[in-house]
This record gives C-alpha cells, sequence and structure tokens, in this order.
C-alpha cells in the first residue's frame, strides 16, 4: 500500500487565513487600483492599441 502525505486541517486553515490577513492588508494600503491599472496596460499593449 502507498501512503499519501496529507496536511493536517489545522494548517491548511492557518494558511488560508494568513492568505486573507495578506489580501485585506492590500486592500487596506490600495494596492487593488495599481493592479487594475496595470493589468489594464497590459492588456492594451497586448492587442496593440496602447
Amino acid at each position: 500500500m502507498r501512503r499519501t502525505w496529507r496536511l493536517p486541517r489545522t494548517v491548511g486553515l492557518a494558511l488560508a487565513g494568513v492568505g486573507l490577513a495578506m489580501m485585506v492588508y492590500g486592500v487596506y494600503r490600495g494596492e487593488v487600483e495599481q493592479v487594475f491599472t496595470k493589468g489594464i496596460q497590459i492588456c492594451l499593449e497586448c492587442i496593440g492599441i496602447g
């Protein structure tokens, strides 16, 4: 039989909590606007408009 290695549920929940906290901190710092602006610029450059 082959055993698979699995993380305990608490580790997964802790990592999800850390990720959520980082997203909230990014929103608090106002980085959402920067991400959208860069995404729009990349998209426009890709199709050759900008």
